[in-house]
């Protein structure tokens, strides 16, 4: 389908940034506590990162069945029982969430663009208003995944 390769590749070139977060990170704190240096445009760089992977990766590891939920009555049950339970949810919980995050976040996004909004911390980085582009990842990614998973029936 054409929803499975694209989410397939996001998910996949996101998750290569783990390591070089986690380099940075290292790099940041050895720098601070080793040197006395702070390096504040590369901690918002971080954290730029973050964001991007986690909103990013989200639809993927829905793709992938690897989500957090609560399996107390859900790991031993039937797969039928967990396909209604997987229905129900995405229906009640997660398409309203998909859009109210991505309508709230719309107009946040116009604002920061439009003033091309930067960070408050003096040497911190330029572009928040691309950060801030990052929030729609979220609810593309899982309604992406959401569209795959229903026309594809993999919910068994």
């Amino acid at each position: 389908m054409f929803l499975e390769k694209p989410i397939d590749y996001l998910g996949k070139a996101v998750s290569i940034l783990i390591p070089v977060m986690t380099g940075l990170m290292i790099l940041i704190i050895v720098c601070r506590y080793f040197f006395g240096i702070g390096l504040t445009g590369l901690q918002e760089l971080v954290m730029y990162m973050h964001a991007f992977i986690f909103l990013g990766c989200a639809g993927y590891v829905h793709y992938k069945n690897e989500h957090v939920r609560v399996d107390v009555f859900y790991r031993s049950a039937s797969s039928k029982y967990k396909s209604i339970v997987n229905k129900t949810a995405s229906v009640l919980f997660l398409i309203p969430v998909c859009f109210i995050i991505g309508y709230y976040s719309l107009e946040q996004i116009e604002l920061s663009w439009r003033i091309k909004e930067t960070s408050t911390e003096a040497g911190g980085l330029q572009y928040t208003y691309i950060q801030k582009t990052f929030l729609l990842l979220f609810p593309i990614t899982l309604l992406s995944t959401l569209i795959y998973q229903t026309v594809k029936n993999k919910w068994n």
